[in-house]
This record gives structure tokens, sequence and C-alpha cells, in this order.
């Protein structure tokens, strides 16, 4: 038997923190404080690269609490039909369990009506991955996402999604628990990194094995019109294959494997961030564009407002914080990212490929 958590000798373990500054639930209030800060403070995110033993249990992100939200029904748009073919593509950044503020963005696309279901034909949608964990209700968002899928696809349209390293640390919490892993710097267990990173109760009580089956099946890297869509912006997916269809094999592989410490490194690695961000980041880019085709990179991960450099205040009542109303292109047009900060007040954003602007 696999020795856990208080059985046998005690394992030396190193902290499991998290890789943004969250309360462990959604229903804690104030501003998180721990050992040498003071309530307020803000830490800023990391600018320089992450070391080759980097591990997800660093500390490198802020939150802000989102406990003033203000929810706004919106009227649909009617989203535009081609008389023949493809519909027009549309991608979702990170969901987190913001279930609310995904189908009020969806709505003012004309991707759902005002019920939440599908309305907009052939069109084409794709999820960039995190579906769980911050937010109220990741199990919702995921069961929205599956019916979307069924309907969009009885519409001539489809809906489809992206591994996010969330996906990966839900399904390693629910499989291995507080089997201890190897993080590349000590001793770590899947149950404290999700928890320390947002992990919900109400979600894991809710967590079915079609939920798992869901996951565990979700491609990690999509080449679609030209746009390479991924969730991180990391260089890592290099490290899983070749081609789209290798990586995309590798990672199913890895988790029908189900082993502890190949899903740690997986998630590790999925977890590395800002890649794309600094000096040599539109190489980084053409690395995986030269490898996998297309011409842009489209991720989610990290927050429109890190890779800006810009932090609001953690107590969520500064209304001159960080607002991302738009995607962000960067590393010289060759990527755009699509996390607009729905976990830190911001935008959880929904726009059509290609931008406009």
């Amino acid at each position: 038997m696999t020795q856990g958590a208080g059985q046998g000798p005690e394992v030396e373990r190193t902290a499991t923190l998290r890789d943004f500054r969250v309360p462990a639930y959604v229903h804690e209030t104030g501003p998180y404080v721990h050992s040498g800060t003071h309530p307020g403070d803000v830490a800023p995110p990391a600018e320089e690269a992450y070391p080759d033993g980097y591990t997800p249990t660093q500390r490198d992100l802020p939150v802000i609490n989102r406990g003033d939200t203000v929810q706004v029904t919106v009227d649909p748009a009617a989203a535009p039909q081609p008389a023949t073919g493809k519909g027009p593509l549309y991608v979702v950044g990170d969901v987190h369990g913001y279930l609310d503020e995904l189908v009020a963005a969806l709505q003012e696309q004309g991707l759902v009506d005002s019920a939440g279901n599908w309305c907009a034909g052939t069109a084409r949608l794709w999820f960039l991955g995190d579906f769980t964990d911050r937010g109220p209700d990741g199990i919702g968002v995921i069961d929205l996402v599956m019916r979307l899928s069924a309907e969009a696809a009885a519409a001539g349209g489809y809906c489809k999604a992206l591994m996010g390293n969330h996906e990966l640390l839900l399904l390693g919490a629910k499989r291995f628990g507080d089997t201890p892993v190897n993080s590349g710097a000590g001793t770590a267990t899947f149950q404290a990194a999700w928890l320390l990173n947002g992990g919900q109760k109400t979600d894991m009580d809710r967590l079915q094995d079609h939920h798992l089956q869901w996951m565990a099946r979700l491609d990690a890297v999509e080449e679609v019109d030209g746009h390479l869509l991924l969730h991180s912006d990391t260089t890592a997916y290099l490290d899983y294959g070749r081609s789209i269809e290798e990586v995309n094999d590798t990672v199913r592989e890895t988790l029908t494997r189900n082993d502890a410490d190949e899903v740690w490194d997986l998630f590790r690695k999925f977890t590395k961030r800002f890649s794309f961000r600094d000096e040599g980041g539109a190489d980084a880019v053409r690395s995986l564009l030269n490898t996998y085709g297309g011409t842009r990179v489209v991720h989610g991960h990290s927050p429109i407002p890190y890779l800006l450099g810009e932090v609001g205040s953690e107590d969520g009542e500064d209304d001159n914080g960080p607002v991302v109303a738009e995607p962000h292109v960067y590393a010289d047009g060759l990527a755009i990212a699509m996390d607009g900060g729905v976990t830190m007040a911001g935008k959880l954003l929904v726009r059509q490929l290609p931008l406009t602007n």
C-alpha cells in the first residue's frame, strides 16, 4: 500500500505553496495574510525565468478578492453566421469556477441564449483550460461545457476544450490524494497543492467519474485556422512531442499510466509561465510555431495584468485596479493572451478570432 500522510515514518516535506495567492475556500473573506506580510501587501510577479527545478509550490502571483463583484445580465447578441462552410471561431480564457461570469460572456458574444443554451449554429468555440479552483462552481462550469459540446455538435458547430494545469491538479488530487510525490524541490502532495491553489470542497464533493474521464481525455494543443491554441505560456509542450498529435497522445498516455510522479511532472511543467513575456519571448513563441504550425499562439494561464506588469490591491476595493477588457497581443505580435484575470476582479474573456484590432 502506498504510504500516505500520517502513515509510517515521517516524510521530509517542503511547504507546498500556491502559484496564486488565494483563499483556500471561496466562502472565506478578507485579505490573505501569511508570516512576514501584512494585510494588503501584494507580492510582485516573478520577473526571472523559472529555474530547471521550478515547481508550482512557489508563490509567484497574488490574487484579488472578488467579494464585491456585481452580476450583470447581458442580452445576447447575434453571432455572425456564414451561409455555408465553417462557422466563426471563438476562444475562452480561464474560467476558474466563475459560472455566472462565463454565461454572461457567452451571451454577450451571442453563443448562448438567455437560458444558457447554444444558439450560435455552426460557430466553433474553444476553451483554453482551467475550469475549476478558486471560483465558486467549477463542476458547474464543466457541466456547462460538456452540455454545450453536445448542443453545438447537433447544430453543426462545435465546443471543445484544452487541458489546463488545474485539470491536472484536480485529477491528481482525486487520484493520488496525500501520496508523496517528488516535486523537484523536496516532497509534496497533489492534495496539498490543490488546496493551496484554490481547490474547493464543493467541487471535490460533486466530482463524478464522467467529469474525471472528460478531463483526462482533453487535448493539450490544437491548431485551428492558423492559431496554435495552448493553455500555458510555456515551451514545456516541446518536452512531450514534436507534433500536436504526439503531444496529445503523450499527455493522455501519461494520465493512463496513473503514476503519481509522472503526473506531477506534467502538472509542474504545465504550471510554468511567462516564457513569451520578456526578452527572447518572441523566439520562444517561434519555437512552438515552427514545431507545431500556426502563425500565432493563443493561450490562457497567466493573467494579462501580470503580463503587463500591473497589479491592484488584494482587498478588491481599488476601483483603479487592473481592468482588462481585451486580449493582450505581445511577443512581436506572435502571442495572444486570453486570461483577463477573472479570479482578481478582472474580465472573463470570450473573443472571436482572428482579432480585428
